[in-house]
């Protein structure tokens, strides 16, 4: 279990910037495998019902069946995990803009011709600038209100989440990742 000093405050908050919401999901998410899982997801709930209510002892019968409800209530395709879309309906985001993706593109064939917009160069790759595009167009479609500062979070929010390489850009898999991150919980909120 996390000791204190490892604990994010940020379960605590109102409301989650995205910045803080990857930061949660990769305290979380240990081992990088993309789901929150196991003893991940155990030292979760934990800490999730410490910062909402003050307790969360997982010796005691009640957390444990608290956790049963939980997981009823979030595990949306009950595999006994959590992804990336279910942390989303968990946590009070100030404006989960990635919500919106699954309205943007909403088959493979769409994923597609989203990539070949926006892979103006044809590199292959979806660099930083082509990304903010991408967001920007999001964000507009959603009639969401943004200024540059904001985007710019947003665009190294979501290269944080899906670089898995750390080359500041995202290539086709990183792309589906996110796409398939956004798109396989079809009980989100619209945008």
């Amino acid at each position: 279990m996390a000791t204190q000093a490892e604990q994010l405050p940020l379960l605590q908050l109102a409301e989650l910037t995205a910045a803080q919401f990857i930061d949660i999901w990769k305290h979380f998410d240990t081992d990088g495998n993309g789901y929150i899982e196991g003893k991940e997801l155990e030292n979760f709930f934990t800490q999730l019902e410490s910062a909402r209510r003050g307790a969360g002892d997982p010796s005691h019968a009640s957390f444990k069946e608290k956790m049963r409800e939980f997981m009823a209530n979030f595990d949306k395709n009950s595999d006994g995990r959590i992804e990336m879309s279910e942390l989303a309906q968990i946590l009070p985001t100030e404006e989960n803009f990635l919500l919106c993706f699954r309205e943007f593109v909403g088959s493979s064939a769409e994923f597609m011709a989203a990539w070949r917009k926006y892979d103006t160069d044809r590199s292959g790759y979806i660099e930083s600038n082509e990304l903010k595009g991408f967001l920007s167009d999001l964000l507009k479609k959603a009639n969401r209100i943004y200024d540059d500062k904001r985007l710019t979070e947003y665009t190294q929010t979501i290269l944080r989440m899906f670089d898995l390489n750390g080359d500041g850009k995202l290539g086709l898999s990183e792309m589906a990742r996110m796409a398939t991150a956004t798109l396989m919980s079809r009980s989100w909120m619209p945008c």
